[in-house]
């Protein structure tokens, strides 16, 4: 069993918009143990989109569209499907019911454009669409090809998916895919790899590495007859991979740096604030992305401006002796948040995030630090980026060093 995802509108070709439903929906078909072996983009053109999907029914068992399903005149998914499988397009009236009644809740009337969102083939059904006004197509070709049609605006895709699309697909899955990835921080990919030896040559269950932006990531997989065998080949193997990589697995599938920080501090009834430079508030912005991050966040500054550093705590002595750009600075701003927010732990940072040098820095260069009553830790870092990215490495640093510190307790 094989599938194909095509992502239809043009401002994926200009680069408008990143296409996050394809890899939401590989990852998707993955557990359920269909092949992906192509991903394609098609722009608003009638004739290439027919083109499109015929070379897709031609080589694929399952066919998954997004986009294309609006009501204008450059929304011409139904009308391409309609024209590949011969079969004319006619208003389905409960569908349009159904539309008319939305409309009016929403205090409107509906414009008669979107009649055409009522459309259905004989070889479709529908498939609701509790977000929005396209309901999508579940098309069975008449040599038993799939076709799924869902809208481009990632929700409604996903909420289309979960709740119509998915359970229609599980029947078709040759075996089960059963996959858990591991999320480090520090080295880098071909460090990790290395360390990993002849694991990542096995077939199944598979291991593989993935640069990301928080990390890199150890992807465990395997196939078997059912859940119970698949899990059965990736556990050992996911407990072999932590042996030998430690401290540098962060956690695991949906876990981050912030969330497990947050666990750690809440489990060790801990508190942490944080006096920033280079980073700007992200720091404090991961850590309270987290649901729940109030009990154990409680406060945060940032200190921008060296006049600031000062007003907070920072001794003119460290900045004078030592520079903005060093440990001691860091470790100053720690131990500043920590006794102004009354915090368990203080989280300091200063660096030179670019394109220009500061106090005397090249660009790139950074201190994070991490103090608590009894403990006091720096890390340097170096991070050749564009000033964003400088920025997020340097952030996600002083979180792994308060993961680790928070472990060795």
């Amino acid at each position: 069993m094989n599938a194909e995802i095509l992502s239809i509108g043009t401002e994926l070709l200009l680069g408008e918009i990143v296409d996050a439903n394809a890899a939401f929906l590989a990852g998707e078909l993955a557990v359920l143990g269909i092949n992906v072996y192509w991903i394609s983009q098609v722009g608003d053109n009638r004739g290439r989109l027919e083109e499109a999907i015929r070379r897709a029914l031609e080589r694929s068992n399952v066919v998954l569209t997004t986009g294309g399903l609006g009501p204008t005149d450059d929304d011409m998914t139904r009308e391409a499907i309609a024209a590949v499988l011969g079969e004319g397009p006619v208003i389905d009236h409960e569908l349009e019911r159904t539309l008319r009644a939305r409309f009016r809740a929403m205090g409107r009337e509906m414009p008669e454009k979107n009649l055409k969102q009522a459309w259905l083939i004989s070889s479709a059904e529908p498939l609701p669409n509790p977000l929005g006004t396209a309901p999508g197509w579940w098309v069975t070709a008449p040599d038993g090809r799939v076709i799924g049609s869902m809208p481009g605006v990632p929700s409604e895709m996903r909420t289309m998916w979960t709740e119509q699309a998915r359970h229609r697909l599980e029947h078709l899955a040759d075996g089960v895919f059963v996959a858990v990835t591991l999320k480090t921080f520090g080295p880098g990919e071909s460090a990790i790899e290395e360390r990993l030896g002849d694991l990542v040559k096995a077939a199944n269950p598979s291991v593989a590495t993935y640069a990301k932006r928080d990390g890199v990531q150890v992807r465990v997989a395997a196939r078997a007859a059912d859940r119970k065998q698949a899990r059965a080949l990736v556990d050992p193997v996911v407990e072999r991979v932590k042996r030998i990589l430690g401290a540098e697995v962060v956690g695991a599938d949906d876990d981050s740096l912030a969330s497990v920080v947050g666990d750690l501090l809440q489990a060790r009834h801990h508190s942490v604030a944080s006096a920033e430079s280079i980073t700007g508030g992200l720091i404090a912005s991961y850590l309270t992305d987290v649901p729940g991050s109030s009990g154990y966040v409680l406060g945060g500054l940032v200190a921008y401006n060296e006049d600031v550093k000062r007003g907070f705590g920072v001794a003119d002595e460290v900045l004078q002796e030592h520079g903005v750009v060093s440990a001691e600075t860091a470790l100053a701003l720690a131990d500043a948040a920590r006794d102004r927010f009354g915090a368990s732990f203080g989280i300091g940072s200063t660096g030179v995030a670019g394109p220009g040098a500061h106090g005397g820095e090249n660009p790139g260069l950074a201190f994070v630090a991490v103090t608590s009553i009894d403990q006091r830790q720096s890390r340097q870092v170096r991070r050749i980026a564009p000033r964003e990215t400088v920025k997020h490495f340097v952030a996600l640093s002083a979180l792994d060093l308060l993961r680790r510190m928070l472990l060795d307790k």
